[in-house]
């Protein structure tokens, strides 16, 4: 993916214009990406459920306890991101941080489910709220 395309992705996000059929697991880490090393402006870990809640709502996409907006997959992302990021050399740029974090375990959208069981990560709770981990902790 390139840096432009990262970038359509994040911004596309933020203005909930990007296409719903383009919202993949791979644009959901490019965008937080996105957000972690181009727009420190932005609180990811505060300001994304708002972000992704809206963004749904504009794509017809209701958010309820069983679909829309995920807060522990959510907030795990962000924190995976981040720390992938701190991992990298300084002057790595973002096309090559997202080759690299696609690459990764995160890259697999299943990955959450190595620290959650599927009845603890899809209970509407943890889609609601931050749930810990229930198989082992997050290494990050």
């Amino acid at each position: 993916m390139s840096e432009g395309q990262i970038q359509a992705i994040g911004q596309g996000l933020l203005d909930c214009s990007l296409p719903k059929q383009q919202w993949t697991h791979a644009a959901h880490l490019a965008a937080a990406l996105w957000l972690v090393v181009a727009r420190p402006d932005i609180d990811a870990p505060v300001a994304m459920p708002g972000i992704i809640r809206a963004y749904n709502l504009a794509c017809g996409v209701a958010n309820t306890d069983t679909g829309g907006y995920h807060e522990t997959i959510t907030q795990a992302s962000l924190r995976a991101v981040s720390d992938y990021v701190r991992q990298q050399p300084a002057d790595t740029g973002l096309a090559a941080l997202c080759t690299g974090l696609l690459a990764s375990p995160i890259g697999d959208k299943h990955w959450p489910l190595k620290y959650w069981s599927s009845d603890c990560l899809f209970s509407t709770d943890a889609r609601r709220n931050w749930v810990e981990p229930d198989l082992q902790a997050l290494p990050f």
